[in-house]
């Protein structure tokens, strides 16, 4: 059972990693011009990163309550699915939506939560 759950871990961090690159993927396919593309299609995953690094990593910089901490996640994750919606992609919309949920469900049922 610890390989599951390791592989759990590492699923996780990959969903953040797959949640940057939604948000990325829809920058760049959103705008009118080159700027406008290249500013969300680098500051929506940067925006994301930095709410994810200041309130919900392990070792992050402000400590919040565990509800304010899955907000924040749920936010990320949300607006990740919406933005591949957005983009055209439903099927990966879907998949990332379904498979952050499982994941999620494990990390909470097997005690996963680093705070």
């Amino acid at each position: 059972m610890p390989i599951v759950q390791s592989a759990n871990l590492a699923l996780r961090f990959l969903l953040e990693l797959c949640a940057l690159a939604a948000l990325a993927y829809w920058g760049f396919q959103t705008g009118e011009g080159t700027i406008t593309r290249w500013a969300l299609g680098i500051g929506a995953p940067l925006l994301a990163a930095i709410v994810w690094g200041t309130f919900v990593a392990p070792k992050a910089a402000v400590t919040v309550s565990s509800p304010v901490r899955l907000g924040l996640e749920l936010l990320v994750f949300g607006a990740a699915v919406a933005a591949l919606f957005a983009a055209g992609r439903p099927g990966l919309a879907i998949a990332l939506g379904v498979v952050y949920a499982i994941n999620r469900v494990l990390v909470a049922v097997w005690g996963q939560q680093t705070r």
